[in-house]
């Protein structure tokens, strides 16, 4: 897309040429640092499992904290761990600059005594804090990909940059997770990881957008919906990956569209939420898949303003910081159908999430 002030996902020859990458192919290095750490850019290496007893656990390693980035490393841990019959352990680990280290050459990230390392396919993941020990092992079973070059540009003349790649779309996980006052639990389950990197604060570039990423009986599917920020013409930019036995199906990000279902205004951050949010892509030869996430509940909620305590928060009201992330659960599923026929379904438990940096328009 050309559109002035737009934004547009980077899929043209000459983008691939630009940053040194490949159709189709993708090398351990763009799992490496892509930032320089300041600037007020950021980066983050991301990961998320479901587990067999029914937990949930996301662990993200950041160079700042993504929703404001500073001119300067603020290194960080987070993890959400969700558990059934359990309270929800939610952590930040912080770190000073010279506890931080990074990898250009591939993902190895070091923050304090954490790390997260691995090479497109198998992952190591360390996180320890004061009463708590997660050891990860995630191994892929689906190769790592990416929407064109993995790269969003916004501007006129691509001025700005969101870097995407989903390094694992799906895994086998192993986790071990140690609490103080509790034995160590083994637990297995399906995992993801990607890498998010850009040059400046993504509330200035993005609106929000919707986020999901599941494994459904043969399917794998990372699947998003974004919304530019009015400035840059409030562009939508799907990107849409369908993998069948470890086999790409559909990841046409042009046949996508979306649709929400069952809308209404979450009570906490005020923002148009959807029940059932639904990606219907049309394939060649009259093939056609849909894929549904149905809300069963909400396991994060919070509102930008609320991270922030004291002089600062009231100045966030002022400025009318009304930004918020919501992380649901609930089933996903794949149709697939044959014209209008439906010729195959099946369903599994997800998470997805919404991201809204912007007013609601």
């Amino acid at each position: 897309m050309s559109e002035k002030n737009g934004a547009r996902l980077a899929d043209r020859d000459e983008d691939y040429e630009r940053l040194g990458v490949k159709r189709g192919r993708i090398e351990p290095w763009e799992d490496g640092m892509r930032t320089s750490g300041g600037s007020y850019s950021y980066e983050w290496w991301y990961f998320d499992t479901h587990l067999d007893d029914g937990s949930s656990l996301v662990i993200t390693f950041c160079t700042t904290w993504v929703f404001r980035p500073t001119a300067a490393l603020a290194p960080m841990v987070i993890v959400d761990l969700n558990t059934p019959g359990r309270p929800a352990v939610n952590r930040m680990i912080h770190a000073k600059p010279g506890e931080f280290s990074a990898s250009r050459e591939g993902c190895d990230v070091r923050i304090k005594s954490c790390s997260f390392r691995g090479d497109l396919h198998a992952y190591r993941i360390h996180v320890v804090d004061e009463d708590l020990a997660i050891d990860v092992e995630l191994v892929g079973d689906v190769s790592a990909w990416r929407h064109g070059a993995g790269r969003t540009y916004f501007g006129e003349h691509d001025e700005h940059v969101f870097g995407w790649l989903p390094s694992v779309p799906q895994g086998k996980v192993t986790v071990t997770i140690a609490e103080k006052g509790s034995p160590a639990r083994t637990l297995t389950g399906t995992g993801y990881h990607d890498h998010n990197w850009g040059d400046i604060a993504m509330s200035k570039l993005i609106n929000h957008w919707y986020w999901g990423r599941a494994h459904v009986g043969p399917y794998s599917i990372v699947s998003s919906y974004i919304y530019a920020e009015k400035a840059y013409g409030g562009t939508e930019l799907p990107v849409f990956m369908l993998a069948k036995d470890g086999k790409v199906v559909a990841d046409d990000a042009a046949k996508v569209r979306l649709i929400l279902e069952e809308g209404f205004t979450d009570e906490k951050s005020k923002k148009p939420v959807a029940n059932r949010v639904i990606y219907d892509y049309q394939g060649e030869a009259g093939e056609r898949y849909r894929v549904i996430y149905r809300r069963s509940e909400t396991i994060l909620d919070f509102r930008f303003a609320d991270m922030v305590r004291g002089l600062q928060r009231l100045l966030a009201r002022l400025l009318r910081v009304d930004g918020a992330y919501l992380r649901f659960r609930g089933q996903v599923s794949v149709e697939r159908y044959a014209g209008d026929a439906l010729v195959e379904q099946v369903s599994d438990p997800g998470i997805w999430e919404l991201m809204y940096f912007g007013h609601v328009e």
